[in-house]
């Protein structure tokens, strides 16, 4: 007897999941996870998401469990897994998510619709985002995004699973989600980072949607504040243990039922609703141009910071050692946890891209694997925005020492983060390195020994670094890409066609008929 093949990969949830709904109407269901050895080994890789996705998988499995199926994990190679599958116990079709991942994943979603081709099998796949696959224009993303997201969330039960006969279950060569053991090459797994499920999802979405979510407008921007004002629901929207549409449409509903009085909460939501446009928007992105991954947005830019890159300036900033105090701590903060608020993301881009005119690629592998909530197609098209090089967007310079008055005006941050610097009177703490020799000696702290030194003048190397990238945006190459690069990326502005369900401010600019997606 045949069976449908439902193949999860970042969509670790029971609920909300078109591949396993619309196999379970075509007749019995068998599930699979494929840990592939070289997805494991890309540099954008690390310890903490594979036990992320170990901890979701494990619950989704045990839920299927309650159902009379599991989850069959294989090694290998999609294609070779798909092979042995399919000579143990022949299948008709497959039915999996889009995926707008890395380069790898994209190579290897090539290979699998050969291998259907190959073997006679229908590969169906469904959207996991707002995201249109072969999108002709950008004038229609809004509409389709809308589309979706009003979609009925797809309830899974009565699941009806397919049982291998005897002969064949000798054969199989998968094992359970509680046997997965990470591959040795992987590191970096921080002590304080979330943990992966479904049901840790939804409470962290209820909590957000009726307490934390009030503290959201004006709160996400420092990183005191922001661990409870933002939703902290990317890493589980990243792995798919929640739908994009389950979490718009709870979002919507908890607006709808706020009494009139409620204008502080519902401003919060309405905000929240922006950044999931904004999620969406950004991996459209890469799922258009996955070039981007790897080379300039805007070709003009090429060479602009590749053949200068610093590994002095980059070991540096990998370890905290930049000499500023907000960036170190920042660099602290994601080492222990693997989250940080985006606009110290977005410092922590400028101050590479800038002072330390390093190119965005390295960066972004380092950074990539840093963050748990690591989603390539926003992802890279940030690191291209933050670093100028897209040729669509104004220059984003973020000043660090800045960034610590106004969002950190009494320490508390760096101090919690970088123990050396809670000796360090308020009035040095943001550029302790004017510190006179006296004070330095009083207090017992050395600037270049204890703490680190500034690698460079932060005025005049930002300066000198502006200079450069301005001289590049003038010239002809730039300029003639710019037009290209709007009609491909830049969103819509759709007029007059508003909802009450939508939000009424935050995302629409008044600039260009685009979409406002900044951090």
């Amino acid at each position: 007897m045949s069976y449908e093949l439902v193949w999860f990969k970042r969509d670790l949830r029971w609920q909300d999941h078109a591949a396993l709904k619309q196999a379970a109407l075509c007749g019995r269901i068998r599930c699979i996870y494929v840990v592939e050895p070289e997805l494991w080994l890309q540099p954008d890789s690390a310890l903490q998401h594979f036990e992320f996705m170990r901890e979701s998988l494990q619950e989704l499995d045990a839920e299927l469990q309650l159902h009379g199926g599991c989850v069959e994990v294989h090694t290998g190679e999609v294609p070779d897994v798909l092979t042995r599958i399919w000579q143990e116990a022949p299948f008709h079709q497959l039915h999996s998510h889009q995926e707008t991942g890395n380069g790898f994943t994209y190579a290897r979603d090539l290979q699998v619709g050969e291998w259907c081709r190959n073997h006679g099998v229908k590969w169906h796949e469904y959207p996991q985002f707002g995201v249109v696959r072969a999108l002709k224009s950008r004038s229609l993303w809004q509409a389709a995004w809308e589309n979706f997201m009003a979609e009925p969330v797809h309830h899974v039960g009565g699941l009806k699973f397919w049982q291998p006969s005897t002969k064949v279950a000798k054969r199989t060569s998968w094992f359970a989600p509680s046997q997965i053991q990470a591959p040795d090459c992987l590191e970096h797994n921080p002590p304080l980072r979330q943990r992966g499920g479904r049901q840790l999802a939804l409470s962290t979405l209820q909590s957000f949607l009726h307490a934390r979510s009030l503290g959201y407008r004006g709160g996400i921007s420092s990183p005191l504040s922001a661990p409870d004002a933002c939703s902290r629901l990317s890493a589980y929207l990243a792995w798919g243990c929640i739908s994009m549409r389950e979490v718009v449409q709870q979002t919507r509903t908890q607006i709808s039922q706020l009494p009139p009085y409620a204008s502080r909460h519902r401003l919060g939501l309405t905000a929240f609703i922006s950044r999931l446009y904004w999620h969406c928007h950004f991996i459209q992105k890469l799922e258009t141009e996955p070039g981007i991954e790897w080379r300039n947005m805007n070709r003009g830019y090429d060479g602009l910071r590749e053949n200068d890159f610093n590994e002095v300036h980059f070991q540096a900033l990998r370890e905290g050692r930049t000499g500023w105090p907000m960036v170190d701590a920042c660099v602290a903060m994601l080492r222990e946890t693997g989250w940080l608020n985006f606009r110290m993301r977005a410092m922590l881009v400028s101050v590479a891209a800038y002072p330390l005119w390093l190119h965005w690629r390295p960066v972004g592998e380092w950074l990539a694997t840093q963050f748990l909530d690591y989603e390539p197609g926003i992802h890279w098209s940030q690191l291209q925005m933050q670093s100028g090089t897209t040729g669509i967007n104004a220059t984003r310079v973020y000043n660090p020492i800045k960034q610590a008055q106004d969002h950190d005006p009494y320490g508390q941050f760096v101090r919690r983060w970088i123990p050396n610097l809670r000796k360090i009177p308020d009035t040095w703490l943001f550029e302790p390195w004017l510190m006179p020799n006296s004070v330095q000696t009083h207090i017992g702290i050395r600037v270049g020994s204890d703490i680190a030194r500034p690698l460079v003048d932060l005025s005049q190397a930002t300066r000198d670094a502006k200079q450069r990238l301005h001289r590049r945006r003038q010239t002809d190459e730039v300029k003639s890409a710019k037009s290209a690069i709007i009609e491909k990326h830049a969103s819509r502005k759709h007029r007059g066609d508003r909802t009450p369900s939508r939000p009424t401010s935050g995302i629409y600019s008044s600039k260009q008929n685009q979409l406002d997606f900044d951090f």
